[in-house]
């Protein structure tokens, strides 16, 4: 592999055995616009400075939210304005930072990140997907020949990215550390493949990508699936979850930054298996995966705990795990591999298993309890099985 250097580049670090604690943990299982074309070529290359500081007037920050606005705003001038800027922000590769204000006008060079300000050329964070989106609504309702090329040449981007083995890095080029694992983090590669597959599909706003692109798409997809297959983490024989990151050549779950250890996701696996359950005539490997997935998330959901906010001895806000009969379930971030049990890691990269004994800047700064399965197990999964019945019929997975 060949690397890029970045002004900050991430070490992954290495597992250190940690003292016991917490013993809650469950059992084992097994355009229109001409105009913005010759805006976006005019402007100079200018990290964006606020909704305020747009010299025509605010602009609203750069959400998804964004993607779903009707079609008359994205007509509208404050439209355009916006998908100028977006345009603005692509990179010589096709890709866009993450963590960018990218509806803001840039203002100096340097408000449009480089190849090496380290937030560039990713899909962390819905960095590049949700532009791409963006732009094909704004293409196809403006018929902008401009924001169409922007596709596809974000396209092209996340096609080169993909590994021969079917994963995507968090960021291409490719840069050192955990940066080039297979990425199911924050839904990374999922926002890819739902992304390729509505292009493969010639769904509306990508009905007017060329037939190649589509093709290709389709065949990213189909190795996406597979990368799927393969990384999903076993016990028993039995299939469970996936781990938030991957070796990109062993395809063992790795470590990400510091307190995101090799595991099995109770969020990553919320995402993945929501992307396998779009599948149209899932195959028997899918629909085992799925199942898998859907019982071990059942299996390892927490009763009676609740994450609240408190003032500590020092008078400071934060945040700890009470017993509580009265609510729902729980999921822990990341399980133990061959245990099922909770682990908590800190920024030392120390084991943990009791949430109290982190420190109060990571209890505070990352979900390490969440309901990412929730609405999964309570709607979306029943729902799947009543429109794949005979799918299931051709898999041999037996739910435990």
């Amino acid at each position: 592999m060949q690397f890029i250097e970045t002004q900050q580049l991430g070490t992954a670090a290495k597992p250190v055995a940690g003292r016991g604690g917490d013993r809650r943990f469950p059992r084992v299982m097994p355009a229109v616009c001409a105009g913005l074309a010759l805006a976006v070529s005019s402007a100079e290359p200018v990290r964006a400075q606020g909704a305020d500081a747009d010299a025509d007037g605010p602009l609203p920050r750069w959400n998804r939210r964004l993607v779903d606005r009707p079609e008359d705003w994205f007509a509208s001038d404050e439209g355009q304005r916006v998908a100028a800027n977006v345009l603005r922000y692509q990179s010589a590769e096709g890709a866009w930072p993450k963590n960018t204000n990218l509806a803001a006008t840039p203002l100096r060079p340097e408000d449009i990140p480089s190849s090496t300000s380290g937030v560039a050329n990713t899909i962390d964070n819905e960095a590049t997907t949700v532009p791409i989106r963006f732009l094909a609504r704004f293409a196809q309702i403006n018929e902008d020949t401009a924001s169409r090329e922007a596709v596809q040449r974000g396209l092209d981007y996340l096609l080169k990215a993909q590994y021969p083995n079917g994963g995507w890095p968090q960021y291409f080029p490719l840069r050192r550390g955990y940066h080039s694992h297979i990425t199911y983090n924050d839904d990374a590669m999922v926002n890819v493949l739902d992304l390729l597959l509505d292009v493969s599909l010639g769904e509306e706003p990508f009905d007017f990508v060329d037939e190649d692109r589509r093709q290709r798409a389709a065949t990213a997809v189909e190795r996406g699936i597979e990368c799927i297959l393969r990384t999903q983490i076993r016990q028993e024989d039995q299939p469970t979850g996936w781990c938030a990151q991957y070796d990109p050549e062993t395809l063992a779950p790795a470590w990400g930054r510091a307190y995101e250890p090799p595991s099995i996701s109770g969020a990553e696996t919320v995402g993945v298996a929501r992307f396998l359950m779009r599948l149209e005539s899932p195959s028997p490997e899918a629909v085992e995966a799925i199942e898998g997935a859907i019982a071990w998330l059942d299996t390892v959901g927490i009763e009676e705990l609740r994450l609240e906010w408190f003032t500590n001895s020092e008078g400071k806000r934060d945040r700890r795990v009470v017993e509580d009969a009265s609510v729902g379930t729980l999921w822990a971030r990341f399980y133990e591999l061959e245990t099922n049990r909770p682990l908590f890691v800190d920024r030392d990269g120390v084991l943990r298993y009791d949430f109290a004994e982190l420190t109060a800047e990571r209890r505070q700064g990352y979900s390490y309890y969440g309901t990412w399965p929730a609405p999964l197990l309570a709607t979306e999964y029943p729902r799947w099985r009543r429109m794949n019945e005979s799918a299931l019929l051709e898999s041999s997975f037996i739910s435990h």
